[in-house]
């Protein structure tokens, strides 16, 4: 029984390393390749694309303070989705499903912001 335990235990550690081949895992924890990033002076949106989702984060540059942040997310035709609140260094991750269509994000961090304009058409 305590074998059976142990076994258990290490198939479920090893669960997060079987993701899907090919999609990076990125540390703001959005799946897919990196798209886009967009500076701004008080932080970075970051856009990434798997085959049918698009997933985005708003990342302080000086992470510590807690601050409001946000990060939104829109595919063309789709609602908006969005996370804000009081973060000390990242919004999101925000998440759409985008297979053939066209995706803006917009992020920021107090009262300076950055956005992507359509992408990925």
């Amino acid at each position: 029984m305590l074998a059976r335990l142990l076994v258990l235990f290490l198939l479920a550690g090893l669960v997060p390393l079987l993701g899907a081949p090919g999609v990076a895992r990125a540390a703001s924890g959005c799946s897919g390749r990196p798209a886009k990033t967009v500076g701004f002076s008080t932080g970075v949106l970051r856009v990434y694309k798997s085959r049918a989702h698009v997933c985005a984060v708003t990342v302080a540059k000086k992470p510590g303070k807690r601050r409001t942040m946000s990060v939104t997310l829109q595919a063309r035709g789709g609602r908006v989705v969005s996370d804000k609140g009081k973060y000390t260094k990242m919004a999101g991750p925000v998440t759409v499903d985008a297979l053939n269509r066209c995706v803006r994000a917009t992020g920021a961090i107090g009262k300076k912001s950055a956005s992507t304009g359509w992408i990925l058409c």
